[in-house]
This record gives structure tokens, sequence and C-alpha cells, in this order.
């Protein structure tokens, strides 16, 4: 008999035992029942009924083991648990639909192992998945019934986990968004996976203590009933009777959830510790990965510490080695690509499939890897092919050369290079504000307010013409200059969108079109430069306490010609122009370039006008995705033996803080 179904009279504990009464089977009880007169009839008791699989003996014999020795009692490791929290209302923002609340504390919870602690320690909780922005925002635990996304996880200094989560569009998420501002669900509560514990003995028969000290919140549930809602934090209550059948492919859900946020963590610490370690700043770095801190926000505390050096990331390199890079030909590629033969340029192709593979997207010609990019392009010694390399046109890498011919990199511009997917840089939006109190009176709460810069990625393209007959060169000075060429066309039009860019059609937004900025307005129809318009400049970015850093103006040649011959005021000593060092201005560096726009409107001064900038350059923020993208089209100067090498990347302009910058966007120099 597989299952045997057995009445259960008396369950008796000690110290030191348990001992569990059963009813006989009925045949046998019947046998060796004495007969008894008959007693009056009692009321039917409700039958409680254990069923015994047998191939489950050996489970069930652990379980009255357990039973008997609370010692032998373990906590579960990698299974998902649950604990609740109360939310607090003041931290709703229906314009946004987010919701700012804490999840969890080390308050302790009594399980059927003992008492848990949730440790809150720095390194403790892995946040790198919940902190990814694809943790869920569920109704109830149920992964089926998700209404959001967790946005941002951090713990604070007096050891509790506080999150903010953002509610769909849909019309269950916008249901349950309204029951939380209504007061009706109050509750949430965290799942989440213990890997590791430390387990503290119970003295005197008390329960053993469970120190979870490394664990993962897997996501942030919005619940009805919790456990122990009293002290705001507890154990939200767990109803089993989902039916048998859906077991299997929760638990195999609940796995997979579990092991990539474990992968998420891996991914976060080791990207972190790399980027801190390339700019000597391992300390930092350190303490970001235990303190949760997700990657987008360690470039933005690295940004602070290295100011306007660059910060780069590895993840656009495929691991190419030091050999691979030098014998990679960028024109030995576009020859191939030209022709659609690839016999010859074998390293050159399957470096761009690598590339692709790691972009998880197909190049539209082929592409350029960041290994190659940021090779030198210089003369080595004779064995290392020195030899080979023409002394009249080399050059630095394919990078720096773009940089060098970026004048927004020239005056200080944070560049971020290597990116993967969306980032989101943080920034303080404002500060906390002092004040004077009387004696025994209460201070008034002041906080700092926390914004992100975002960034994600956008295609600029550029294209120049190039002779056949120089492409199939072997000379590697033609090399060096196929980079300059194509480098040159890329500054200038990462140049045009830092400072005018719409952000619309795909453009970034540049300078010129942030909000926020100063401004400095010379009349209803623009009007000539003067003293003071340099002047407020200057004012309209120290007002607003930005006046710091890699501080600069920058305009076109036509103003700094007229600069150069307007005077500070209409009379005074002779030669007492406005601009009397073309390398300063007003005690400011001074740079002009034909990237900053003079066909600007102001009044009736139609495609005339011109601007000029003023500011803090270190707070523009420029990052680049992936590899270049080259395009060999072999058709549109083919009549005349010319390749167009049209070039893509992806690029995209930021502003961390829009006050520390002003502009002039109406000066006329006719």
């Amino acid at each position: 008999m597989d299952t045997e179904k057995r009445h259960v009279l008396s369950v008796e504990e000690t110290d030191e035992t348990v001992v569990i009464t059963y009813a006989k089977e009925m045949m046998e009880a019947e046998a060796e029942a004495p007969e008894a007169p008959e007693a009056p009839e009692a009321p039917e008791a409700p039958e409680v009924s254990i069923e015994i699989e047998a191939p489950d003996a050996e489970q069930f014999a652990a379980v009255l083991a357990a039973l008997a020795d609370p010692g032998a009692r373990k906590a579960p490791t990698g299974q998902r648990q649950m604990r609740s929290a109360v939310i607090d209302t003041r931290g709703v923002n229906l314009d946004a639909r987010t919701v700012e609340l804490a999840f969890s504390s080390e308050a302790p919870v009594e399980r059927g192992y003992g008492t848990e602690i949730l440790d809150h320690t720095p390194g403790a909780m892995q946040m790198g998945f919940i902190n990814s922005g694809r943790a869920p925002l569920l109704v109830d635990h149920d992964p089926t019934d998700v209404v959001g996304v967790v946005e941002q996880v951090n713990m604070g200094a007096d050891r509790m986990a506080r999150a903010r989560v953002r509610f769909g569009r849909s019309a269950r998420a916008q249901e349950i968004l309204q029951d939380v501002v209504d007061g009706i669900r109050t509750n949430v509560s965290v799942g989440y996976s213990v890997d590791e514990w430390k387990v503290e003995k119970g003295e005197r028969g008390k329960a053993d203590t469970y120190r979870a000290v490394r664990w993962t919140p897997l996501e942030i549930s919005s619940v009805s009933i919790p456990a122990d809602a009293s002290v705001g934090i507890g154990r939200s209550l767990e109803i089993n009777d989902a039916p048998a059948s859906k077991e299997p492919e929760m638990s195999i859900e609940l796995s997979n959830v579990a092991a990539e946020a474990a992968r998420e963590e891996r991914s976060r610490a080791a990207a972190i510790l790399e980027l801190g370690t390339r700019h000597n700043q391992r300390a930092i770095a350190e303490k970001a990965i235990a303190d949760g801190v997700s990657l987008d926000a360690f470039r933005g505390l690295l940004l602070d510490k290295v100011g306007n050096k660059p910060i780069e990331d590895s993840a656009a390199d495929i691991g190419m080695s030091a050999r691979e890079a030098g014998q990679y030909s960028l024109v030995r590629a576009i020859a191939a690509a030209a022709e659609g033969n690839w016999a010859k340029a074998g390293l050159e192709r399957a470096a761009s499939q690598a590339v692709a593979s790691r972009l998880g997207r197909e190049a539209r010609g082929f592409f350029m890897p960041l290994d190659v990019q940021t090779r030198d392009l210089t003369q080595g010694t004779a064995s290392a092919g020195g030899n080979l390399v023409g002394t009249d046109l080399l050059g630095g890498s394919f990078i720096e050369i773009l940089r060098n011919r970026m004048v927004v990199n020239q005056l200080g511009a944070s560049v971020l290079s290597g990116l993967r997917g969306n980032v989101a840089i943080p920034r303080q939006s404002g500060a906390a504000t002092a004040y004077w109190v009387s004696e025994n009176s209460p201070f008034t709460e002041s906080n700092h307010t926390f914004a992100q810069v975002t960034m994600n990625p956008k295609f600029v393209g550029t294209f120049t013409d190039m002779s056949r007959r120089l492409v199939v060169q072997s000379d590697p000075s033609v090399e060096a200059l196929v980079r300059s060429d194509l480098a040159t066309v890329l500054a200038i039009a990462v140049d045009a969108a830092a400072f005018h860019g719409t952000g619309t059609n795909g453009q970034p937004t540049g300078i010129i079109n942030q909000s926020g900025i100063g401004s400095v307005a010379i009349g209803t129809n623009g009007g000539a430069p003067t003293w003071a318009s340099v002047v407020n400049l200057m004012r309209e970015v120290e007002i607003d306490n930005a006046l710091a850093g890699s501080i600069a103006y920058v305009t076109n040649p036509k103003v700094k010609a007229k600069l150069m011959t307007t005077p500070k005021q209409s009379s005074g000593v002779e030669g007492n122009f406005i601009l009397s060092n073309p390398a300063e201005l007003n005690g400011y560096r001074f740079e002009a370039t034909n990237q900053i726009s003079s066909t600007l409107t102001k009044g009736s001064s139609s495609g005339v006008c011109s601007a000029m900038f003023f500011g803090n350059f270190a707070e523009l923020l420029v990052g680049y995705w992936g590899g270049l993208d080259v395009l060999v089209d072999p058709y549109t100067g083919g009549a005349a033996g010319t390749l167009r090498i049209r070039t893509l990347m992806d690029c995209d302009i930021a502003v961390r803080h829009a006050e520390s910058f002003a502009v002039v966007s109406d000066y006329t120099t006719t």
C-alpha cells in the first residue's frame, strides 16, 4: 500500500522528545479491541489525517527529527521569502507615478527554524538586480501581476533599505496606485533569497538566531496582509493553497530570477572595481560595491573625483591582444568592404563580428572595435615595424585624434567611453537649508534633493571621400591619414551637437537648448557685443554658485574679430578693446570655433546673429557607446574613382547642471 491514512490521536512534546500517537487501522482495531459497554453517542469530531507517500518516508523522518531536535532545523538557502512594511504616503508623486518607501530593516522575524534577521551592514544586501531598473513591482508576490518597476534602491545610515518604485500606465497599475494614495493598500513586502547565514545559538531554550549576512532582494510587492505591521516591518502572510500544478513552474521561475540577480551583482561589482582601479580610485570602488551603488551612479562619483579626465569603461573592448590590435588595419577593412571580399581581412572581419555580438546588433558596414581605436598609431622599433611608418603623417590613437579635434574636449568636457545601455548619472538638484531656532524649539527638517542626468545612444553619421588608389596603399602612414580624416569629421559633428543640438530628430540636446541655463539678451533685434554682456554672462553663472571648474568663453571667429575691434566703452583709452588678448577674456580662457552658429535669428535680424557661451565645461558630458560603424560606399563616387566612407558612432551629449552655463544668442557682427 503506497499511501497510508491514519488518525492522529495526540501529540505530546517535552524538552527532549516528541510523541505522536496514531489510531490503528480499522480492521486491526476491530480484531483486537475488547468488547465494551455501549457509550452514549458523542458529537462526531472532525477527522485529522496525515498522508504519507512511501517514497517520502525519509523526508517525513527528517521532519520528525527536526521536531525532536530544534537545533537540527535549517534555514532555507536560495529560496524566496518575504517581509513586509508600511507605505508612507508622503513619498507619493502622482505626476511621475512614483512612490518612495522603506521596505526592509534589521527587525527580527520569527520563522519556523528560529529568529531571522536580515543584515543591513554595507555589502550584506546584494543590490545588483534590484537596482538594475528591471526588478518588478508586483501585487502580492504574484509574478504574473506586474504593475511597475523598482527604479532605485539605497541603504540608509539607519540601516533601513529604501526604494523608489514607478507604477505603469495600465489600468491595473493605476488601480493599485490609487489604492496606495487612498490609504487602502498601505503595506509593501520584499521578496528575497538568502545566500549565506550566520547562526547564533539561542540561550536557555530560546530559539537560534539566523542572521542573513548575504542576501538578494528580487522584487517588491504591494501586499494586503502583513503578519506584523505594528512595528512597520514584518513577515508577509504566506498563503500556500495555490494549485499544486503551478508549484514546479513557480520554483523554476524564482530560481531563474535568483540566478539572474546573482549574475547582475557579480557583473556590477566587477565593472565598478575595474573602472575604479583604472582611474586609481580603488578604495572608492570597493566602498561603492559594499554600499550597493549602481554602475551608473559610480560613474557620477568618479566624475566628481577625476574632473574632466575621460571616464572609460572596458565594456566595448572585445579583448584583442596587443599584437592583434597592432595588426588590425582600418584601410584593409575599407578595401575589403569596397570589394566585398574579406579573404585578406580575416582579422578585421572577426573583430567586427565580435563587436556586433557584444552590442547585440549587426553593423551597417563593419565595426572598428574600441581596442583598435585606442591603439596608438606611432612609430615603434624597427623590429616592430617602425621602419615602415612615414614620419610626416604620424598620429595618436583614433580616440586621441578625435578628442584633440574637438573644441569641447579642449575646453574640459567630461568624456565617457565604451558605454553600454542607457546611462543615468546622479546629480544633486537642491541643497539642504540651514535654520536658526530658539532654545527648546524643534529643527525644521531639510534634505538634499537629487535628480538624474540620463544619456542614451544617438547615431551621429558623417562621411568623407577617399581615392581608391589611396585605400589600396600598404604604407601604414595611409592608415594615419585615414584615421585623422574620419576623426576630424566626427569631431565637427559632436562639437556642433554639444553647442546647438536641438534634442529632436535624433539629435542630442545641446547647451543652448538646455532648460535652466543663464541667458543674456542684447536687444529686441540683437546687437553688437558689449563689455556689459561679457560681464553679465559671468554674473549669470556666479549667482547660481557655479563659477568653478573648467571655466571658459567660446564663440565663433566673427564675434572674436568684433570683440577685438570694439572698445569696452564708447570713450576712453585708445586700444582698450573688449578682447585684447586672443586667449583670454575677462580673466577666463577664450576660444573660437566655427561650430558656434552665426546664422541665428532675433527679431528682424534674421539668420545673422551669433552666439557666445560661458560656463564650466567640465559639466558637459560626452558619451560614446561601442565601436565605430564604418560603411563603405563604392558607388556614389565610382565615376571619379573615389570611395565614400560613412562613419556612424553612438554618441550623446548631456549637461550635468544647467546652472553652470550662460549664453548670448543675439550678437550681430556687421
